[in-house]
């Protein structure tokens, strides 16, 4: 059974991404597209957390206010571009927790390498969000989605900019129970394992790295 894709297609995101995507953008503006992006996407992925009440009191008076636990949502970053999309869904739900796994893909197999992990203890009955700019070849986020299923979250969810359809294909023989959320879909990933048309290397454009 096909997993679950969600493209976002609100004018600000796709406008947005369309920016993301020039080339010659300074570091610090593609940096900024980024966090803007991931706030827009995080309203999406968010959508379904459970709202529970609480009694608050308003200048007027006490009422029974719908309130969701951010403490029990785990933002998890594929190191290290996976911190762009971290930094603006952080602006959306501060008070969560934050996992990072740190996995490069091999230049020359295009297979993934995990170099990192460091989850918050208790993963059992919490919301995981996985994010990565890119989802290429899919061998990155397949890696990071194993890792953090072996600690049995509530749900897992994944989150890029850009997907191709290879790379979604590949995610989803794996992990055919995680949803996709992405805000566009590109045809093809090149000899080298990038996206085209994409928005090329999302690490060293985020750090100014080249």
């Amino acid at each position: 059974m096909p997993g679950e894709v969600n493209v976002v297609s609100h004018p600000l995101v796709q406008h947005k991404l369309s920016l993301l995507r020039q080339k010659g953008l300074s570091t610090a503006t593609f940096r900024g597209l980024v966090s803007e992006i991931s706030m827009l996407l995080a309203y999406e992925v968010t959508r379904d957390l459970p709202l529970t009440y609480q009694q608050i009191e308003t200048p007027m008076a006490k009422m029974e206010a719908p309130v969701i636990d951010e403490n029990q949502t785990v933002l998890v970053s594929i190191l290290r571009a996976g911190n762009g999309i971290l930094e603006g869904m952080l602006r959306i739900l501060p008070m969560a927790r934050v996992g990072h796994v740190g996995i490069y893909r091999h230049p020359e197999t295009l297979g993934s390498v995990e170099y990192y992990s460091k989850l918050p203890e208790d993963m059992a009955g919490r919301d995981a969000i996985v994010m990565n700019p890119l989802l290429a070849t899919g061998n990155s986020a397949i890696a990071a989605v194993d890792r953090v299923k072996a600690t049995h979250p509530k749900s897992i969810q994944f989150v890029c900019l850009v997907a191709s359809r290879e790379g979604i294909a590949n995610f989803h023989e794996s992990h055919p129970d995680v949803a996709i959320f992405t805000a566009a879909i590109d045809e093809r990933v090149d000899e080298h394992g990038y996206i085209v048309p994409g928005i090329g290397d999302a690490g060293d454009r985020l750090f100014g790295t080249k």
